[in-house]
């Protein structure tokens, strides 16, 4: 198998992001908007320092909590469903011509392409050292693929 290495997934992953943050920014500002606008903390408040901080302090942690936990849920979901796909692949790396196999270089599930993408985050907890590791492995594997027994090759 021909493995893809760690800059031609970057590259993947940069168009991902690109897509993603666009595609976050059309679901979470609206509903941070909402929580906002629902929190009582007004423009005017803020301007006129007649607020209590605390409140304003509860109010962002939930909006940074809500905003994560939608991006990291859009994030799993969109690479999880389009790795599973007959793509086999987020559009980033369809775009540089790779696919996410099984070891034996089949197709991936549904519920395996879940496992990758969650693991992911410890992949990028441990200072992305786990994303690095695909520079430096013998099958060009990243931590979360070798959870997940998953290589990421060129067609």
């Amino acid at each position: 198998m021909n493995y893809a290495g760690f800059w031609l997934r970057f590259v993947a992953f940069i168009i991902d992001w690109i897509i993603l943050f666009i595609l976050n920014w059309l679901i979470i500002a609206p509903l941070l908007a909402a929580v906002g606008i629902s929190s009582g903390v007004s423009m005017s408040d803020l301007a006129s320092g007649n607020f209590d901080p605390a409140q304003l302090v509860a109010m962002l942690s939930a909006m940074i909590g809500i905003g994560w936990f939608i991006s990291t849920t859009i994030d799993i979901l969109y690479h999880s469903f389009l790795e599973s796909s007959k793509f086999q692949g987020s559009v980033g790396k369809i775009a540089l011509g790779l696919k996410v196999t099984d070891a034996s270089g089949n197709k991936i599930d549904l519920v395996k392409a879940l496992i990758r993408n969650v693991c992911k985050i410890i992949s990028g907890v441990i200072l992305a050292i786990g994303y690095i590791m695909a520079g430096f492995t013998d099958k060009k594997q990243a931590l979360h693929d070798m959870i997940a027994s998953t290589l990421v090759v060129k067609k």
